[in-house]
């Protein structure tokens, strides 16, 4: 293990930080254990409270699990954390992680089809407003990273309609994923966030109450941006 004396922060968000790191990026396997809690303040140079509470928060993200007694095992948290780990995950090692950006996208488009179908069914008239609104401030936006934020703004509000408060969490945490990279992507998805006519059509097709043309429009327009992400990755890996 290389773990770093903390210098910074919160004492126990910094041992949090750094037990994560290990566990992501695959410097202790699922099934290892770490070291003692004794040892893990000696080697980081903190109280053994501030480990206490890192392990803790591992345990409640499913990423370790800690017995009284007994050494603290890793677990695999591709079968047990949420998708609050997806940020951790995008840049783990230090590199953008091409397979998590690929993965956040498919589900993006997923997630994004079906919450404009689900918002045809169930948007009132103040959620319809507020989606023209929306589309009238990226209308007017020249900047691209402002483009986006107005497109992400519109598509809050679609999940917002469709009334599923999985789909909102879903879309919370992959926000916060790809957050991180929000300039670079403004950038990637300009091809996405310009294509205004579709954005229209889908607002219109959730206007009128349509959830089949309104999963087809948000299923095209998101896949703009899938392919263009997409063959940005693969430049990327071509470049490597």
């Amino acid at each position: 293990m290389t773990l770093q004396r903390v210098e910074r922060r919160s004492l126990p968000d910094e041992v949090y930080d750094q037990l994560l790191a290990q566990v992501v990026e695959g410097q202790i396997e699922a099934g290892g254990s770490l070291p003692s809690e004794r040892r893990l303040a000696e080697v980081l140079g903190v109280g053994r409270p501030a480990v206490r509470e890192a392990l803790q928060r591992l345990a409640h993200a499913g990423l370790v699990d800690v017995r009284q007694g007994d050494a603290t095992r890793v677990r695999d948290f591709r079968r047990t954390a949420g998708l609050d780990l997806l940020p951790r995950l995008l840049f783990a090692g230090g590199d953008l992680d091409v397979a998590v950006v690929r993965s956040i996208m498919e589900a993006r488009q997923a997630v994004g089809s079906k919450a404009a179908e689900l918002a045809a069914q169930r948007a009132g008239s103040d959620a319809v407003a507020g989606l023209h609104a929306a589309l009238d401030a990226l209308e007017a936006a020249t900047d691209p990273v402002e483009r986006q934020r107005h497109a992400l703004a519109f598509w809050e509000l679609v999940v917002d309609a469709a009334d599923s408060i999985t789909f909102r969490l879903m879309f919370n945490n992959l926000r916060a994923a790809y957050e991180p990279a929000f300039n670079a992507l403004a950038i990637v998805l300009a091809g996405e966030v310009e294509q205004l006519g579709l954005y229209r059509q889908l607002a219109r097709a959730i206007e009128l109450g349509n959830p089949a043309v309104a999963r087809k429009r948000a299923d095209a327009l998101l896949q703009i941006g899938h392919d263009h992400v997409l063959a940005a990755l693969d430049a990327l890996q071509e470049s490597r």
